[in-house]
């Protein structure tokens, strides 16, 4: 065979036997994704027995591929089989990363690959000590309040767990020694930012790695961004690319062949495409790491580890007696995560739903509450109202056109300014001779928008349209089934109208599953 790079391999169903020449395990992984199993329509709950003379083998179990090794004496045993993620909360101390190492060992028939954010406040903490930086002076970098307060938590948490220091000073010393960089630059850009706030993930990824090793589990430490987590360079926010998918099913899978051992993952980071430097895929973003995992893996389940029983019909801080909703649509958790629930990030349902892995929501302080399963499709014929999201501080813009009637090039015009300046547009609402639109009242890092960037946005649109701009409004999210929008509009605005508040707009998500 001239093609060294192919395999052969021997398919058998129902006494078909086609001959298939695969490329290797990263590519053949997308393709039968797009070939639906190499063009044949198998049953759901059908395998196919697939066989190579390597020692990779491919198995499709229930429609995905599952990456399994040979093991001593034939037998075939899967490598990872499921991600799990945990929040800053759930590693916020010494206290908690023991319940997690708990939780974790608690299910000894998995092989997780678990992904962590940085400690409790770890992140704030170091945002606020840069832009101190900038103004303090070399001289004063040393006091910086959360600077010290940084360096107690990580050194009293390996204390407390009993692993060594080394572990972590030399990242407290170059975290030190960033801040005097920033200090003397008296600048702190997004690219610097974002190396900033690593340090907060590369720190509580070693301490539990070095903590399950001490248990007797053994775990090897990766950094998201040295194991082929490639992203644009939007720093702050950057997008993850289609590369990384094979570049870390390789680097995963690879190390587990070779020296088996639980992967604990830095959540959040990538490295840019272009300058190498590293990136962040905006706050939450360890979620999207966990589901861009478990897509590359094609493992069987990503599991979200928070620290409320899974999504909630509201925010319980506004109506304490929410409840856990106990199955969601990924479209229905894009939906809420989008316009303000804080259990998942946005962007994080993508990878999941390509891949059809479901993604369960769990809370580590409450392990056996069952949570929220979220899978491609549920059962709708109950459902009328999932769940409610309140977004505050939402700025609302009403641009009219007396030219729109008939005019082509309009909105182009108008959301091309909203492109320049860098600033996201949630809700839509269109006429004749009128657009209303919401403005994310944050920007990265939850940065509110200024008022010389929204007095920029107006004076930019009244070049080609009647502009009037309306403040501290909130938008409600009802997200529930389409099939019942009616009777679910109904009971809104009566609630409304009794309580005496004005809606002021209304949109239908083209999702179809929230209003």
């Amino acid at each position: 065979m001239a093609a060294t790079n192919l395999l052969q391999f021997r398919c058998y169903y129902n006494n078909v036997k086609p001959n298939l020449l695969l490329p290797p395990l990263a590519t053949w992984q997308q393709q039968q994704r797009t070939t639906n199993l190499f063009g044949y329509e198998f049953p759901k709950k059908a395998a196919v027995k697939v066989t190579c003379n390597v020692l990779e083998k491919h198995v499709i179990e229930n429609g995905r591929s599952v990456v399994e090794e040979e093991g001593d004496e034939g037998g075939i045993k899967r490598s990872y089989t499921c991600v799990m993620k945990f929040g800053g909360s759930s590693v916020a101390s010494a206290e908690r990363m023991m319940e997690v190492a708990g939780l974790v060992m608690s299910f000894p028939e998995e092989r997780p690959i678990v992904v962590l954010s940085a400690m409790g406040k770890t992140t704030n903490k170091l945002l606020l000590a840069g832009e101190k930086a900038v103004s303090c002076g070399v001289t004063n970098v040393c006091g910086i309040e959360e600077l010290s307060f940084i360096k107690d938590l990580h050194l009293r948490t390996v204390d407390q767990l009993g692993v060594d220091r080394s572990i972590i000073e030399k990242h407290l010393e170059a975290l030190e020694q960033l801040l005097n960089g920033i200090a003397m630059m008296k600048e702190l850009t997004k690219r610097t930012q974002d190396y900033l706030v690593s340090f907060g993930e590369c720190m509580s990824t070693r301490i539990f790695a070095a903590y399950l090793n001490k248990l007797g589990v053994k775990a090897r430490q990766y950094d998201a961004f040295e194991i082929g987590f490639i992203t644009t360079d939007d720093f702050t926010n950057a997008d993850i690319l289609e590369a990384t998918y094979p570049a870390v099913a390789k680097r995963l899978h690879g190390d587990w062949l070779a020296d088996p051992a639980i992967a604990i993952v830095t959540g959040f980071l990538g490295k840019a495409r272009k300058s190498c430097a590293v990136t962040t895929l905006g706050r939450g973003g360890s979620d999207l790491t966990a589901t861009t995992i478990g897509k590359a893996l094609g493992l069987p389940e990503i599991q979200v580890w928070k620290d409320v029983d899974g999504v909630l019909t509201c925010d319980p801080n506004i109506y304490p007696k929410a409840e856990p909703v106990p199955f969601l649509t990924f479209d229905e958790a894009a939906e809420l995560a989008y316009f303000g629930a804080q259990v998942l990030h946005p962007q994080s349902m993508r990878p999941a739903r390509e891949g059809d892995i479901p993604v369960r929501v769990k809370n580590s302080y409450n392990p056996n509450a069952p949570g929220t399963l979220i899978t491609k499709e549920r059962d709708m014929s109950k459902a009328v109202l999932t769940s409610i999201v309140l977004k505050r501080n939402v700025t609302m813009l009403d641009i009219v056109s007396t030219r729109m009637l008939g005019q082509y090039g309009f909105l182009a015009k108008v959301f091309s300014i909203f492109e320049d300046l860098g600033i996201s547009v949630d809700v839509v609402a269109t006429s004749e001779v009128s657009v209303s639109l919401t403005l994310d009242p944050s920007k990265l890092w939850s940065r509110e928008l200024i008022q010389q960037e929204l007095d920029h946005v107006v004076e930019e649109l009244e070049k080609i349209a009647v502009v009037n701009l309306l403040q501290n409004r909130s938008i409600i999210s009802l997200i529930g089934n389409v099939q019942q929008s009616s009777l679910i509009l109904e009971k809104a605005f009566r609630v409304l109208r009794t309580l005496g508040v004005t809606v002021q707009m209304i949109s239908q998500g083209a999702s179809k599953v929230s209003t």
